[in-house]
């Protein structure tokens, strides 16, 4: 973060006077639409999902809490490319339509995917989970008494969820769709691939094609202006808003849909859920099952090595790093350790292609210096010791995901009562053994969760994967990435199914703890 922000120290060469000229607008203009659509988007889909499973009750809610959540394990940039598949010129859907009515190229109109509006409907569709899942447990932690207050005054539904539930839920609200901004800021392989140019694409762009590192990391730097807008506005939202839930003693009864009103709010699920993961797998699935005999090969293989090695690699090191942090937090609670902890809960909220950038230009600097002392005291040209390595690039991934298993292990430390710490402290154990005797064991679901969360975070990571991988070295990811990008989309099915199927598991793990309900039927 403090070599982006010093990059702004650097004087502006005629690459961003070139940038200025021609595309920077069209990066902040792209950036804020896309922004505005993916938050539309997102919040429509995410609230009406959460209120329907929260306060409603109809056949299949119950599939539907779980379903809703499915999408996570669907990466923006797989489902951009499924898509493509299906609605371009020469995918299944125009086809049939030429086929039926004997239309030739120009007699009908047909919405073009890979436009600003396409990447706003893919990112939705795989984003809006954040909003749901926030907002359903608030909705479910709203007073009982407030909401029925709402009915017995003559309130409809609709108008109970837009005066009373609605306000109340707005700090998740803006939470959900905050997380989902952050996350449509960091995606690169959707925006690259329907063309559209934001800060991401123009990051990779200044740095590959102009060779300016100094300029790309400039472009970082303006990028982490609206990261850090997104984070003052959730920050903003929770200190004006002071809502204080006192639940009823009483279970209070869902709204019972029948009728009309029940096969809409199905069909209403079902659609999300099917555009959202169940079309995109499935025709994942159909691509992959062509020669699959051929496509699973020992490049296949490798790729899985170097997918599952790198990312249970990073996977560990936030694991070991997060219960460090979060142990010594605990402990000591200083000023130091609580500003410690605070500073790397950060790091999801910068954007990838941002932490490639901020890790390699110190990392280039000290490989060049230490190459330049050794020739000249040993004769000996070292080369790049540092960059392009496998531990630059886990660095890089315990940067970005460290306080995605943090939060985990933090949360569970928190759920345990300080009396046990000190009894065993009164026995004598020390610190570390406390940790290890007692917090680990009682930790091991939280443990667990933690380490999946981010292992699959990393095996879905690509911005930061292609920028410090080592040379001649692919994962699931990039090989994806890759294919897509030279339109061999039934080539990219295979890897793109190994991620979504991978990304499940750590879907079943938030799904499990979010149908802990306390409303009931009666």
């Amino acid at each position: 973060m403090l070599v982006i922000v010093a990059s702004l120290l650097q004087p502006f060469s005629s690459a961003w006077q070139h940038l200025f000229d021609t595309v920077l607008q069209d990066y902040i203009t792209n950036s804020l639409l896309l922004m505005a659509g993916v938050g539309a988007g997102t919040l429509i889909l995410g609230v009406s999902a959460a209120w329907l499973t929260a306060m409603c009750e109809f056949p299949g809610r119950k599939i539907l809490s779980w379903a809703f959540l499915l999408p996570m394990a669907m990466p923006a940039y797989i489902i951009a490319y499924t898509y493509t598949g299906i609605l371009d010129f020469s995918g299944p859907i125009q086809t049939a339509l030429r086929e039926a009515y004997g239309w030739q190229f120009g007699d009908y109109y047909f919405p073009e995917i890979r436009s600003l509006g396409g990447a706003i409907c893919m990112l939705s569709l795989v984003l809006y989970p954040y909003v749901y899942m926030l907002v359903r447990v608030a909705f479910l932690e709203q007073s009982t008494a407030v909401l029925e207050a709402s009915r017995s005054l003559g309130k409809k539904p609709w108008q109970t969820l837009f005066l009373v539930a609605l306000p109340m839920a707005r700090p998740a609200i803006v939470a959900g769709v905050s997380l989902a901004l952050m996350e449509t800021l960091a995606d690169y392989g959707t925006v690259a691939y329907f063309g559209v140019s934001s800060f991401t694409t123009g990051i990779f762009r200044t740095w590959y094609g102009l060779g300016e590192l100094t300029t790309a990391a400039q472009l970082c730097a303006f990028l982490m202006l609206f990261v850090f807008a997104l984070i003052m506005a959730e920050r903003w939202s929770r200190q004006r808003l002071r809502f204080h839930h006192h639940s009823a003693q009483k279970k209070m009864a869902r709204l019972q849909l029948n009728g009309w009103r029940s096969m809409l709010a199905m069909s209403i699920g079902s659609l999300i859920v099917f555009l959202g993961f169940v079309l995109p797998a499935a025709q994942l699935s159909i691509w992959a099952s062509t020669g699959w005999q051929e496509k699973l090969n020992a490049e296949f293989l490798r790729l899985l090595f170097n997918s599952f090695s790198l990312a249970a690699i990073a996977a560990v090191c936030c694991l070991l790093v997060a219960v460090f942090l979060a142990y010594t937090k605990r402990v000591f609670a200083s000023r130091i350790e609580l500003g410690a902890v605070a500073v790397a809960s950060l790091g999801y909220a910068v954007p990838g292609t941002v932490i490639a950038v901020g890790v390699l230009i110190p990392v280039a600097w000290l490989d060049n210096q230490i190459d330049f002392l050794s020739t000249t005291w040993f004769d000996y040209p070292t080369g790049l010791l540092i960059s392009g390595t496998i531990g630059l690039l886990v660095f890089a991934y315990l940067v970005r995901f460290l306080s995605v298993a943090l939060n985990t292990v933090d949360s569970g430390l928190t759920a345990i009562k300080p009396s046990i710490d000190e009894s065993a402290r009164s026995l004598g154990a020390t610190p570390s053994r406390v940790l290890r005797r007692i917090h680990l064991p009682i930790l091991r679901t939280s443990l667990l969760t933690a380490l999946l969360l981010v292992f699959v975070e990393v095996l879905k990571e690509l911005p930061t994967t292609l920028i410090l991988r080592p040379f001649n070295f692919n994962t699931l990811a990039v090989r994806t990435y890759e294919l897509a990008s030279d339109e061999r989309l039934m080539d990219a099915a295979l890897p793109a199914l190994a991620i979504v199927i991978i990304g499940l598991l750590p879907v079943l793990l938030i799904t499990k703890s979010i149908l802990n309900e306390p409303f009931s039927n009666e």
